[in-house]
């Protein structure tokens, strides 16, 4: 018997909506930003289409925070061939395509001043699945501490990472600073760049221009939890 789920014209358009913006931008958008770009009157009707995908087992929403949607691994495995089976107003039905693995990297604590991928750094490495990230990454870093938490990214997971030396505003990033390495939003500002958290109990951290100590290491492309949902 065939259990995988069918989703409405709209249900299939927020699930695209969500998967475009987390492989633009590294984190889901928020209930307001999906109301705004469909056409909704209040962000609660968008939040009861999110509801719904959840019942159908395609996300999954962390409570508390506003950009707490997550796509679930058998979801991303099988938008890239439900898009190309698509048909305009048809309930979707996702299928799997061929399971491409990667053997990738973990990264645990950076030592100063050392490159990210030294091999002193790599804990390990992972076999995993390519479907399960929006585009190729390079290697896994264990994330520490919680200034991410408000999209979803918890002390201990396990981020997917692409190599990268630049960012667009908006992109969740890697990023060196001296002999620190963190996780924070990308914003360019007038008088110099800016790396925000996600969580309210941390100020942004403000790069000027040419301060030789900041780097781009990579762009986050998707997320391995390592804590089941509370």
């Amino acid at each position: 018997m065939d259990d995988t789920p069918k989703l409405t014209a709209r249900q299939q358009q927020i699930l695209e909506l969500v998967r475009s913006a987390i492989e633009n931008t590294g984190s889901p958008p928020t209930r307001a930003e999906i109301a705004a770009e469909l056409g909704f009157r209040s962000a609660n009707a968008a939040e009861e289409h999110l509801q719904a995908l959840a019942r159908k087992g395609v996300i999954e929403l962390l409570g508390g925070t506003s950009r707490g949607i997550r796509l679930r691994a058998d979801t991303l495995q099988g938008i890239n061939r439900s898009r190309i089976n698509r048909s305009s107003d048809m309930p979707q039905q996702f299928t799997l395509p061929g399971l491409a693995q990667l053997s990738l990297p973990l990264v645990g604590r950076v030592a100063a001043g050392s490159p990210i991928l030294a091999q002193e750094h790599v804990e390990q490495n992972y076999s995993v699945e390519a479907s399960l990230f929006s585009k190729k990454p390079d290697y896994l870093l264990r994330v520490r501490g919680m200034s991410m938490k408000d999209i979803g990214i918890m002390d201990g997971d396990l981020l997917a990472v692409q190599k990268a030396s630049e960012a667009k505003n908006g992109q969740v990033v890697v990023a060196r600073i001296g002999d620190e390495v963190t996780v924070k939003r990308f914003m360019r500002r007038k008088q110099g760049i800016e790396l925000l958290a996600e969580n309210p109990d941390f100020e942004p951290i403000v790069v000027e221009e040419g301060d030789q100590s900041f780097a781009i290491e990579g762009l986050a492309v998707g997320l391995i939890r390592t804590q089941p949902f509370s």
